[in-house]
């Protein structure tokens, strides 16, 4: 009986409880992946002091619109293949219908300089599919004008928008022997990659515009 009287009660120390789950909440934040949406990858251009509204002509841009129904339409002609705007975009940037010799941009190159440095496949496939006078002129002409409808769905926007790029990727590949895709994934931290892509786009940068979307079934 004494033996019982004497003996403590045993009890849990909680007082370090606190400190575990301090510890586990901060190894949860740290190692937690948060999803955050995702868009499209763009390159804005500089803000400008003045703006200068440059006319252009019609042939120089390629209309590409997407209405409320998601039905692709170029040139205000429907296109059932998303896959073809690649090639239509291919065409109306190398199309050289009216290549100058003014020297524009920040590679301070003109069209004509930029045909020349063109490999011998693609002048051959410009000279004989292409030199229309109703296309661009040249590529630092040529602007792909992209204009959805408050209706159009956002997928169908990235896919028409993944072919405008991939058309451009394929000729900067082109230009220095490479697929579109190896084009894509050069590393420009490493010096010789980056040479080969800054000379696959040199005279020929992307001239898209995100025209201001139109009312539902505009």
């Amino acid at each position: 009986m004494a033996r019982s009287k004497n003996r403590g009660s045993q009890e849990v120390n909680a007082g370090s409880m606190a400190d575990i789950a301090f510890l586990l909440l901060i190894f949860f934040l740290v190692t937690t992946q948060i999803a955050t949406n995702k868009g499209l990858t763009m390159v804005l251009p500089p803000k400008k002091e003045d703006n200068i509204d440059v006319p252009l002509n019609e042939r120089n841009i390629l209309k590409i619109q997407v209405n409320s129904q998601d039905r692709i339409l170029v040139e205000e002609e429907i296109v059932d293949d998303v896959d073809i705007i690649s090639e239509l975009v291919y065409d109306f940037v190398l199309n050289f219908g009216n290549p100058d010799s003014r020297k524009k941009g920040s590679e301070n190159m003109s069209d004509r300089e930029t045909y020349e440095t063109l490999p011998a496949a693609m002048k051959a496939y410009i000279n004989n599919k292409l030199r229309s006078r109703e296309s661009s002129d040249g590529p630092s002409e040529a602007v792909v004008s992209l204009k959805t409808d408050r209706g159009s769905s956002y997928e169908i926007f990235i896919k028409v928008m993944d072919e405008i790029n991939a058309a451009y990727y394929k000729i900067y590949g082109e230009r220095v022997g490479l697929t579109d895709e190896e084009y894509r994934k050069l590393n420009r931290n490493d010096p010789r990659q980056r040479m080969l892509y800054e000379e696959g786009k040199k005279g020929i940068n992307k001239g898209i515009s995100l025209a201001e979307p139109t009312a539902v079934g505009g």
